[in-house]
């Protein structure tokens, strides 16, 4: 019996500006067998790289508007589905799923990929994720440019507007996926963007990594993941590396949390940081084509 569930090909079909050729890496899972994670691959080999990663409870939809632009304008763009999410494999047991296990499926993927000095944007679980990897396996992104995300390491309160979240995730009786996206923008999504981000998610039994990302955020020093975090700050705080945060004048969870960056990390130093306007968390839904030009604008520099 499958450790995992796989969503039918058919809930992806005639998605609006998602016409992506489909691409496919097998992680070996000791616990849960052979996953089946699916990413984005546009551009040419040769080409600069910039890797797109996602967050809770999105997939790489979120960058249809931005993959494009960066590929016309000669970028080779990676955006895999999180394991739990889009078109990737979900297991069914909510224990499967850690911070550790998702850094380590995402680092044996982009190493399979054999990516080397790229560029990360990486958004809410997409910077923890990338976080990590930046700093664990310092060969694969040379750059990073983070939207509304945060690194905690377990000390300190993670906010009232988290908690209400976490504490929506865990209780709602129907975990509304695309209704959570929706909410988290500030133009709104229609009808048809909504039904796009509940597609990889036909049952509640295939929430169970949507479910559980909110948990894995470390709130506590008995945190699994607290001494990681915390080492991985020992390396961040030393960090020479261009970083450059694009947060959101809309988010009640991440506002004000760029300073941490801005302050914290060497790279981040004399950037040109900025903050979205008329955006909520998810900002790729709603200034995509603005992310897209300064990305590049970014990726140009010296």
């Amino acid at each position: 019996m499958r450790l995992f569930l796989r969503t039918h090909v058919s809930r992806f079909k005639f998605l609006k500006d998602y016409n992506f050729k489909p691409n496919y890496y097998i992680i070996n899972d000791k616990k849960i067998g052979s996953l089946r994670l699916h990413y984005i691959d546009e551009g040419k080999k040769g080409d600069p790289i910039i890797v797109l990663i996602h967050g809770e409870p999105s997939w790489s939809y979120i960058y249809r508007h931005m993959i494009p632009i960066l590929k016309n304008n000669g970028f080779r763009v990676i955006a895999p589905d999180l394991i739990g999410f889009g078109k990737s494999d979900k297991p069914k047991q909510r224990k499967s799923y850690t911070y550790k296990s998702h850094v380590g499926w995402l680092t044996s993927f982009l190493n399979q990929l054999k990516i080397n000095n790229s560029v990360l944007f990486g958004q809410d679980w997409g910077g923890l994720l990338g976080l990590r990897i930046l700093v664990e396996t310092p060969n694969i992104f040379s750059k990073v440019m983070i939207g509304n995300t945060f690194f905690p390491t377990g000390i300190g309160n993670l906010g009232a507007e988290f908690y209400k979240w976490r504490d929506y995730s865990q209780k709602s009786e129907t975990f509304r996926i695309g209704n959570v996206v929706h909410k988290g923008t500030f133009r709104g999504l229609s009808d048809e963007e909504i039904k796009a981000y509940d597609a990889p998610f036909p049952s509640e039994d295939y929430k169970s990594g949507a479910r559980e990302f909110p948990l894995l955020v470390p709130d506590s020093e008995n945190d699994p993941a607290h001494e990681d975090q915390k080492n991985a700050w020992k390396k961040l705080i030393k960090l020479k590396k261009p970083l450059l945060t694009c947060f959101s004048d809309n988010d009640p969870i991440m506002n004000g949390l760029e300073k941490v960056f801005i302050n914290k990390i060497p790279g981040a130093l004399g950037q040109d940081h900025f903050i979205t306007k008329n955006a909520g968390h998810f900002l790729q839904e709603d200034e995509g084509v603005f992310l897209a030009n300064r990305l590049i604008k970014f990726m140009n520099l010296i």
